[in-house]
């Protein structure tokens, strides 16, 4: 009877382990859908900036961030240089809330140069 009960003993301390170790993995990739970089400018920038609040309003795990009524429409943009294709900005995107308050941070960082374009990665605020 000893034997069965270590037996039942080590299985539920196994599964327990288990379920600790998918609990962890769960809560570092919450968001599986979240974006690990964007493409802005600073016209996106500063509406993002300005929207700020709202987005980070967002009560779910994944922050869904859509600034296409802040493109402009109508304007000629540069032309680009013949060696190297333009990078068009993202307007539509999802992101963790520290994603979210890592974008804001880079963002306000000072001499950041957004134009024409930038890449900005959202992971590296750890």
């Amino acid at each position: 009877m000893k034997k069965s009960l270590f037996s039942w003993r080590g299985t539920v301390a196994g599964l327990a382990g288990g379920l600790l170790l998918i609990a962890n993995a769960s809560a570092q990739d919450i968001c599986g859908l979240c974006v690990k970089q964007i493409v802005t400018n600073s016209e996106l920038a500063t509406c993002f900036l300005d929207q700020y609040d709202q987005f980070a309003k967002t009560s779910s795990n994944a922050v869904v961030v859509d600034l296409s009524s802040c493109a402009s429409r109508g304007i000629v943009e540069a032309l680009p240089s013949p060696n190297k294709t333009p990078v068009e900005p993202d307007v539509q995107f999802i992101v963790s809330h520290p994603q979210l308050q890592c974008l804001k941070k880079q963002l306000e960082a000072p001499g950041i140069v957004l134009d024409p374009s930038a890449t900005i990665e959202l992971d590296s605020c750890k």
